[in-house]
């Protein structure tokens, strides 16, 4: 293993029941992966990830056609499957549902197991008590753990904090996926509370909104995309994802994970100025449960 591929990876042990060896960036499941008819570009931008190194794969049972771009490169390089972390999630909120998205998931991805599968998007009240109740989707992803179907579960989220906070407290998860930004460190909630109790329970945290859609990055002001990924880095996660449409995109997002040194407090100030006027509004992803 080169010096440059050591300089990116993280902890093994984070993930216990797999114990692969996690880089600091992972491939995001959108970009030219949630599309559909793209097979080409978007086996180049998972060539160019396996290639360059990257070892935390993410995708979503509703991401259209991602799960089958990943399960086509898979099936023709079975060897790079067993190397990588591969993940996906489902948004489905009852058991049954859960159980047949991840029976389609595995089809798809063209294997017999997930290193994590996560509970996709869970946004307010509702969504936890259904999950959390008799028959919710909750008891699939701890079946599917305990039949060795998927190795670890998590749980995502991006529109209220106090909610994620809440799931991470309350269910067996292995991982939170959360928005690390500078809109997020001006606005607080996610950085602040939720980052607090994943550490306290000491699972994983990855990072995701890390460019908001693309909406962050400004070179006219010297906010480039591989300086929002190492805005993300600085912060206490375990990694940041990152979806990608060109192997150029690919590229800086890996190098921006060989970067060993974090940014100050003063230099993710400094990033943070030009966001601060408007952060509430920038924070779209969010959606109507924040107050703009």
């Amino acid at each position: 293993m080169s010096k440059k591929l050591i300089s990116q990876i993280q902890n093994p042990s984070v993930f216990q029941r797999t114990n692969k060896p996690l880089t600091k960036v992972g491939l995001g499941g959108e970009g030219v992966l949630r599309t559909t008819g793209m097979k080409d570009p978007a086996r180049e931008v998972i060539q160019a990830a396996v290639d360059q190194g990257i070892t935390y794969y993410d995708s979503a049972r509703v991401y259209k056609d991602s799960e089958l771009y990943y399960g086509a490169f898979w099936e023709t390089h079975p060897e790079k499957r067993e190397q990588i972390f591969h993940t996906s999630k489902s948004a489905q909120r009852t058991r049954q549902g859960a159980l047949e998205d991840l029976s389609q998931t595995l089809d798809r991805l063209k294997t017999s197991y997930l290193d994590l599968w996560q509970i996709h998007d869970v946004r307010d009240e509702q969504d936890l008590d259904l999950i959390s109740k008799k028959g919710g989707a909750l008891e699939a992803f701890i079946q599917a753990r305990e039949q060795g179907l998927v190795k670890h579960i998590g749980v995502t989220g991006h529109h209220d904090p106090g909610i994620l906070t809440r799931a991470i407290e309350q269910w067996p998860v292995d991982s939170v996926l959360m928005p690390v930004n500078p809109v997020e460190e001006i606005i607080g909630g996610f950085l602040t509370q939720t980052l607090e109790a994943a550490h306290k329970k000491g699972i994983a945290i990855i990072a995701m909104k890390v460019l908001g859609g693309k909406h962050y990055i400004a070179p006219e002001m010297g906010i480039t995309a591989p300086l929002l990924v190492r805005f993300a880095l600085s912060h206490d996660i375990t990694l940041a994802i990152v979806g990608c449409s060109s192997v150029h995109e690919v590229s800086e997002l890996v190098q921006a994970g060989k970067a060993d040194q974090k940014l100050s407090r003063d230099e993710r100030r400094e990033i943070m100025k030009p966001f601060l006027p408007e952060a509430r509004k920038l924070a779209f992803y969010r959606g109507s449960v924040f107050n703009v």
